[in-house]
């Protein structure tokens, strides 16, 4: 009997897995949902609508993408987490959403890693620190040396607080020992509208809000904040060049679904999501909105994320920034 019993377990196991092996072969059969914890126009949504374009030709099925803007991508997170563990809902998840807000929320209605499972990477965002033309540092180092010998005199404007650009900034100003006057503005755009007017003459912001300006000449770029050179600007430095190795922060978003969510499932979105980030027309129209392709896979997003949630729940801690 006891053999029986055991046979028929197994067997029982053996049709499950085929089940679920059969249920991602067919995957999808009816329209995706795509959230987007943002509002339409912003920079996520712009590369979620650039993706679930090319999402519904390989599929042959409706990707909607739906904006759920507001409270700090908390309330879009949420509704990706409850929805049903099918493949059907997927949420863009970013930076901010799921490595930045668990350092700086004392009480975050989610946690990244326990209730979803990582699908892929779709792009990252380039940070750089950019000056007005009055700026008198030309250079990393030269800001640096300045900052050291006028302690406090030099102001950075911060596009918002808890931003990759605030806590990227936070993080330069920990290892390269200096004390930078931080001016919080509520986004990139005022920001960038007070830097062009010199009313603040050094930011750290984004590629994609900063490149225009800097190759129509209004603003001068000093370094990238990215590992590498990016290709929009092969000719600005990295802060890592400067002789801080290591350094590195960027904005950046990937794919993720409710954790029940069936392996086989996550796997094939994560595949075909790749194949389209490898292709070079899609990352040249990614490159044309100031980021970058990241078509890194499942095992490797989960440990970025993992070490993202690390890196700046320690500089939120160091640098005391709330959220609430």
């Amino acid at each position: 009997m006891g053999l029986i019993r055991l046979a028929i377990g197994l067997l029982i196991v053996f049709q499950g897995l085929l089940g679920t092996f059969a249920y991602a072969q067919s995957f999808p059969a009816k329209t995706v949902r795509l959230i987007v914890p943002f509002p339409p126009g912003q920079a996520t949504d712009i590369v979620a609508r650039l993706l679930a374009e090319r999402l519904n030709a390989v599929w042959n099925q409706s990707v909607i993408v739906d904006n759920r803007a507001g409270g700090g991508g908390v309330p879009g997170l949420l509704a990706g987490r409850d929805a049903s563990p099918d493949g059907y809902t997927i949420t863009l998840g970013t930076s901010g959403t799921l490595g930045i807000n668990p350092g700086i929320y004392a009480k975050l209605a989610y946690d990244p890693q326990k209730d979803f499972a990582m699908v892929g990477g779709v792009f990252a965002v380039p940070l750089m620190f950019v000056a007005h033309p009055s700026f008198p540092y030309q250079t990393i180092k030269e800001l640096v040396e300045g900052a050291k010998k006028s302690p406090g005199t030099i102001n950075w404007a911060i596009p918002g607080t808890g931003t990759s650009q605030h806590l990227t900034g936070e993080l330069f100003k920990f290892r390269a020992g200096v004390n930078l006057q931080g001016i919080p503005y509520k986004g990139s755009g005022p920001g960038m509208a007070d830097l062009l007017g010199g009313q603040v003459t050094l930011m750290l912001d984004s590629l994609a809000s900063a490149l225009p300006h800097v190759k129509a000449g209004k603003i001068r770029a000093i370094a990238m904040t990215t590992a590498q050179r990016v290709p929009q600007l092969p000719e600005v430095p990295t802060v890592a060049e400067a002789g801080f190795a290591g350094f590195e922060g960027v904005g950046w978003g990937g794919l993720i679904v409710p954790m029940a969510t069936p392996k086989d499932i996550v796997e094939k979105i994560g595949t075909d999501v790749r194949k389209i980030l490898l292709d070079p027309a899609m990352q040249a129209r990614i490159a044309d909105r100031g980021a970058i392709a990241d078509p890194r896979g499942p095992a490797e997003f989960t440990a970025f994320v993992r070490e993202e949630i690390a890196k700046w729940g320690d500089i939120a801690k160091r640098a005391n920034i709330k959220a609430d």
